[in-house]
């Protein structure tokens, strides 16, 4: 997997770009921190992995919740659907 600066991605998005196409992922980082990973994806299997990256972001919050509950002790009903009330309601904002 290859790391360009946002600043490298600017200056050089057409080797970048080429190397997408080729199948390599792409981390592009700001201040030394991943920001972003660039992936090849054709039309065939756009939605699929659309859905896959929806599903292993909610995984990730699912697991961050159970490990807030673990550290501060078990949400409540009422807590856990606000919890996927703000994550549901984020996810909408992202989308328009």
């Amino acid at each position: 997997m290859k790391f360009v600066t946002v600043r490298d991605f600017r200056n050089s998005s057409r080797e970048i770009w080429e190397k997408v196409e080729r199948e390599e992922s792409v981390v592009v980082t700001n201040n030394g921190k991943p920001t972003a990973i660039l992936v090849h994806i054709s039309e065939d299997d756009f939605e699929e992995t659309l859905a896959s990256i929806r599903q292993a972001k909610a995984m990730r919050a699912f697991n961050q919740m159970r490990k807030d509950a673990a550290e501060h002790g078990f949400m409540s009903e009422e807590d856990i659907n606000a919890e996927i009330r703000a994550y549901r309601d984020e996810k909408r904002m992202s989308e328009a």
